[in-house]
């Protein structure tokens, strides 16, 4: 007898496990580091934000903050999950956030562009919830 779910269906689950453990890594660091906590809310990702601009600006190169902006993407990737009830896919390494309108949405790359300061996690967060 089979479950009548596809391989795909089987692996979403594991599909959630790096970036939601990116993303606690990413709240402890700010809450120890920055002092500065993060509860997941849509409204948090104004302070992810601005972070990253301060990261930005203190000139910090990409390969020594591409962990923190990795964790900062997973993070918003979070409030994205528990604030459009969606879930994590993953594929080749990559892991995206799927609203339930089908949408995929990119907020670990969304962190990168905005460390190049052409991105806003908490922009990214608002779209995605509104695509509900």
């Amino acid at each position: 007898m089979t479950s009548g779910l596809t391989t795909q269906q089987e692996n979403r689950p594991s599909a959630a496990a790096k970036p939601v453990r990116w993303a606690a890594d990413a709240v402890a660091t700010m809450r120890e580091g920055a002092r500065l906590r993060l509860d997941y809310s849509a409204q948090s990702l104004w302070r992810v934000d601005r972070v990253i601009d301060g990261i930005r600006d203190e000139g910090a190169p990409y390969a020594a903050v591409e962990t923190v902006l990795r964790g900062l993407g997973a993070y918003a990737g979070e409030v994205i999950v528990r604030q459009a009830c969606g879930e994590w896919w993953a594929t080749g390494g990559d892991h995206w956030v799927r609203t339930p309108d089908g949408r995929l949405w990119d907020p670990i790359d969304e962190a990168r562009r905005c460390f190049a300061g052409d991105g806003s996690l908490r922009l990214l967060c608002r779209d995605a919830a509104a695509a509900r």
